[in-house]
């Protein structure tokens, strides 16, 4: 598998852990989004896409089935997220 894309929304909430949302394209042919990026005590980490069950429990309604597969996604989304902060950070020091 190949994450061919990882595009990065930040959320515009600047009390919540709710960082951004990301979508990821692999092998160029199947798009996941609604990816969060949320801010944890250890640094941000992923959230996959999830939906409210009735009895108030959150289900993924995509994920890895494996773990090399949730690395995978994890390193790509928060490289993406990291580069695109740093270059939000350069834009407002020009």
């Amino acid at each position: 598998m190949k994450i061919s894309d990882v595009r990065i929304r930040f959320v515009k909430k600047d009390d919540s852990k709710l960082k951004a949302v990301a979508s990821i394209t692999i092998d160029d042919c199947f798009v996941v989004h609604d990816i969060k990026v949320i801010e944890g005590a250890e640094g941000p980490f992923i959230a996959m896409p999830s939906r409210k069950t009735p009895d108030g429990e959150y289900k993924d309604i995509a994920h890895p089935l494996n773990t090399e597969t949730r690395d995978t996604i994890n390193r790509e989304v928060l490289a993406a997220y990291e580069k695109t902060v740093a270059e939000g950070a350069l834009a407002k020091e020009v």
